[in-house]
């Protein structure tokens, strides 16, 4: 059911909020069974069923909605007769908000060596102890369901964009199709979690169309672009991005899979993507890495150890506020510095203040949006974070000029 700016289904509202005049670029309100989230969005990665560093109370001050766990580990471990028994991932990890899973399918590529796809689906042989495991689209759905995600991706078939093989990429797009039919045959509780399609097809624009008229025929709540983020140059991810966004409804969530760099969030938003996820903020503060919007600062280096400033000045994280402000801890440069090589401290506190990062960036261009004044903010943005517009990008340039948006106007 919709109306000119609402989309219902069972288990999710969509409410188109605002558009840009100018891009693609549009602000919604996205209702889930555990809360209403904001797009667009960052979503953390808490793979094992926890965001590394973090306490759940610690990652619900961030104002996080949604959070993604990863299918595939968790079916090894704890296992799915542990989920059932507990009623869930939600419970398991004491998270009342969203939860979306990814399907198990990425684990073809991150663990190919270990992995065999045929029609039936995915054997591996598990990282824990080397025994064999099956992964079909009806067991994914199972694991899923035991889960209890208020998001479940389908079981894709997924190929690195960059692989020779356009005979394999077809056939990897043509059963992904098929293995979302058996994904919706198989899911048993849609009135409670929603189904999101993936959209497949390596960066052949026209197997992308294809894919989406496929994908779109199905009817699912929401809709990712897979296969992304597996190597490609910038200019084809984007490419890939602008023609899918192009076809896919308004009032349905877009979710690009595996973005995670700001550059990356502030173009596909532009383009007409609302949902990313990616391990990269938490991963790279665990090598001692703060993300500002002056760019990616190595909190290891020397010239921080008498650094008395805040992480970054003039960020609302909880690391970087005052001291003396409910709820701040005003940690210092010298302090992360100090512990960053040897402490799990400095781990922890960068990826809190990264998580927040990665979420208000998205607070501000929503807020943008909403003003209509996203060109602007695209531009502070990348002013920001380059010192010479010599500097910018190529492919961001090319890719916001497509969209209206000239970076290197003066």
């Amino acid at each position: 059911m919709a109306s000119n700016r609402t989309f219902t289904s069972p288990a999710l509202s969509f409410e188109l909020v605002a558009r840009c005049s100018v891009t693609r670029a549009r602000a919604s309100i996205l209702t889930l069974p555990h809360g209403t989230v904001n797009l667009p969005i960052f979503m953390p990665v808490a793979t094992q069923a926890s965001l590394k560093g973090l306490t759940p109370e610690q990652l619900e001050g961030t104002g996080c909605k949604l959070c993604l766990n990863n299918t595939y580990h968790l079916g090894l471990k704890p296992g799915q007769e542990v989920l059932d028994a507990v009623g869930g991932a939600h419970k398991l990890q004491g998270w009342n908000r969203n939860i979306l899973t990814d399907s198990g399918g990425f684990q073809m590529v991150s663990l190919l060596k270990l992995a065999n796809i045929t029609e039936e689906g995915v054997r591996f042989l598990s990282p824990h102890d080397g025994s064999p495991m099956l992964l079909t689209p009806e067991h994914s759905m199972s694991l899923q369901n035991s889960i209890g995600s208020d998001i479940m991706m389908q079981l894709d078939d997924v190929l690195v964009t960059t692989s020779p093989d356009k005979a394999r990429m077809r056939e990897a797009m043509e059963r992904s199709v098929r293995w979302l039919d058996r994904c919706i045959a198989a899911h048993k509780k849609p009135e409670t979690q929603n189904l999101f399609c993936i959209i497949q097809g390596g960066l052949d624009l026209d197997m992308r169309r294809e894919c989406c008229r496929e994908m779109l025929a199905r009817d699912t709540p929401g809709i990712a672009i897979g296969g992304l983020s597996g190597g490609e140059a910038k200019d084809d991810f984007c490419k890939v991005v602008a023609t899918c966004t192009e076809l896919l409804p308004d009032l349905k969530p877009r979710y690009v899979m595996g973005i995670g760099y700001p550059e990356d969030l502030v173009v596909s938003v532009a383009l007409g993507a609302d949902m990313f996820d990616c391990v990269w903020p938490t991963r790279t503060a665990r090598f001692g890495n703060a993300v500002t919007k002056h760019g990616v600062l190595n909190m290891k280096r020397e010239m921080f150890a008498a650094d008395f400033g805040p992480i970054e000045e003039g960020c609302g994280c909880p690391c970087c506020r005052p001291v003396e402000e409910e709820g701040a801890m005003g940690i210092t440069r010298a302090f992360v510095h100090h512990n960053a090589a040897k402490e799990t401290a400095a781990a922890h506190l960068l990826t809190l203040h990264n998580v927040w990062y990665q979420l208000d960036l998205m607070r501000q261009a929503r807020e943008a949006i909403i003003a209509d004044q996203f060109p602007p903010f695209v531009k502070d943005f990348f002013g920001n974070l380059y010192s010479e517009k010599s500097s910018y990008p190529p492919w961001a340039v090319d890719a916001l000029k497509g969209v209206g948006i000239d970076l290197l106007e003066t």
